[in-house]
């Protein structure tokens, strides 16, 4: 497995530009940027004219299930399908069983990542109503950030505490991260559901259920907790067009509160309930087309900082139940960059955009080491995209455990050609090379 390579005549995208150039790598880093770079005696050379080259995304949001559902999905596997998606590096929830509270339990999911995981990962710890010592206590270095559910989660997971959600505002050493929908109202929505429907409630009610008031609510109460401590706050999955005028849009730097969406509010609305049903079951829901619409905008002029998957994988047995055992989560990380880039093909964001927003910006918001960007000295995250070859997405391809995707039929107008990880192929556009392992990301904080 060589961690040296010569990429030649491809198309760069980094901060802002696009240009023609060569990129050398050498020992797993980014060694050299330039024009007419001449092979070296025994080098691999890779012609990359009429590619696309492109920091590797940096996934921010997944849930990989392990420990404790690996019926469903696992590191391992999932790892591959972000491989074979140009996914580079992941930071995973925390909300596995048992959930990753504490220092101990999150130290051994970054030794099992170790053992299997073909690309770069990190892992968050989680807040519950009775952790905030092990919260006050984290190593910086340890984690990307602390994510809270104020709204519903699993288990112990659901921080509905007052006083515990201003501790952990007032205390947390990272980086908050959160996930917002108030459950009073969630509950209140869904036994409404349940009087009109009884048990078969239909997918098309889930955006009424897990409404856009309970997202803004809980949202509006995030907000206001950090700006009260000065917290560093990230607010993840944004789905309505009601909360975009809660974050202000331009660039990332001199931020405190930032946000997120995901590449499924960009590629699916409330229309696709009809054909897909509970496959598009996700927790906030998909919403109106008019929420799609603005949230593509929102991405476009920054107001929404970083674009992600909250990949959450269910087995099809699963989502085919009835509406209250039917899980909410969709597998998107095989094809999230592609789905992505789809939207450059619409005309609803600029390439050099979608490169800040699944590259640089998460990157920079959780001070990644040396990652995310195409700069001399960093590692050799890299994905190769073909623009001019469409890709029709089968069955057959998807590497996730679950072995199916939402996007399915779906037809992209761009390729992943190969994607390496500290310099090695670990993708070369038909196969995983199973000798690759990703490395633990390292927070310069």
């Amino acid at each position: 497995m060589s961690a040296d390579w010569l990429i030649k005549n491809a198309e760069l995208v980094n901060e802002g530009r696009r240009f023609h150039a060569d990129l050398r790598v050498k020992a797993g880093r980014i060694e050299a940027i330039g024009g007419d770079l001449d092979a070296r005696p025994g080098e691999p050379v890779l012609d990359a004219a009429g590619l696309l080259l492109l920091p590797g995304m940096i996934d921010d949001q997944v849930h990989f299930r392990e420990p404790g559902l690996t019926h469903k999905a696992d590191i391992a596997h999932e790892s591959r399908a972000c491989a074979a998606g140009g996914i580079t590096s992941f930071m995973e929830m925390p909300n596995t069983r048992p959930p990753a509270l504490d220092r101990d339990t999150l130290e051994a999911k970054y030794a099992r990542a170790a053992e299997v995981s073909a690309v770069n990962y990190a892992f968050y710890m989680g807040a519950s109503n009775d952790n905030l010592d092990a919260i006050r206590a984290l190593d910086p270095h340890a984690a990307p950030g602390v994510k809270v559910f104020m709204g519903a989660s699993t288990g112990n997971m659901l921080v509905d505490d007052p006083e515990v959600l201003d501790g952990i505002f007032r205390e947390a050493p990272t980086p908050i991260i959160t996930h917002c929908e108030d459950t009073p109202m969630i509950d209140a929505n869904l036994a409404r559901a349940h009087e009109k429907y009884g048990e078969d409630i239909p997918a098309r009610e889930h955006p009424l259920i897990r409404s856009r008031e309970a997202c803004i609510k809980s949202t509006r109460l995030a907000i206001a907790l950090a700006k009260k401590h000065g917290s560093r706050l990230h607010v993840l999955h944004i789905s309505t067009a009601d909360e975009l005028a809660l974050f202000e849009p331009g660039p990332l730097k001199g931020k405190k509160i930032t946000a997120e969406t995901c590449v499924h509010f960009l590629h699916f609305d409330a229309r696709d309930y009809g054909r897909l049903g509970f496959l598009i079951k996700c927790n906030p829901a998909i919403k109106d087309p008019a929420d799609r619409e603005a949230i593509a905008r929102a991405l476009a002029e920054g107001r929404l900082d970083v674009l992600a998957t909250d990949h959450a994988p269910h087995l099809l047995e699963e989502k085919g139940q009835l509406y209250d055992k039917a899980p909410s989560g969709l597998p998107l990380v095989q094809f999230a960059l592609q789905a992505a880039l789809q939207r450059v093909t619409e005309g609803k964001l600029t390439l050099e955009r979608v490169v800040e927003a699944v590259c640089h910006a998460p990157a920079t918001l959780f001070d990644v080491k040396q990652r995310g960007f195409l700069r001399e000295g960093y590692a050799a995250d890299l994905v190769l995209v073909d623009p001019s070859r469409p890709h029709t997405v089968t069955r057959a391809e998807v590497l996730s455990k679950c072995g199916w995707s939402p996007f399915e039929g779906e037809t992209f107008a761009h390729s992943i050609v190969s994607t390496f990880v500290n310099g090695q192929r670990v993708w070369d556009g038909r196969r995983i090379d199973e000798g690759v392992r990703g490395q633990r990301l390292a927070f310069d904080r």
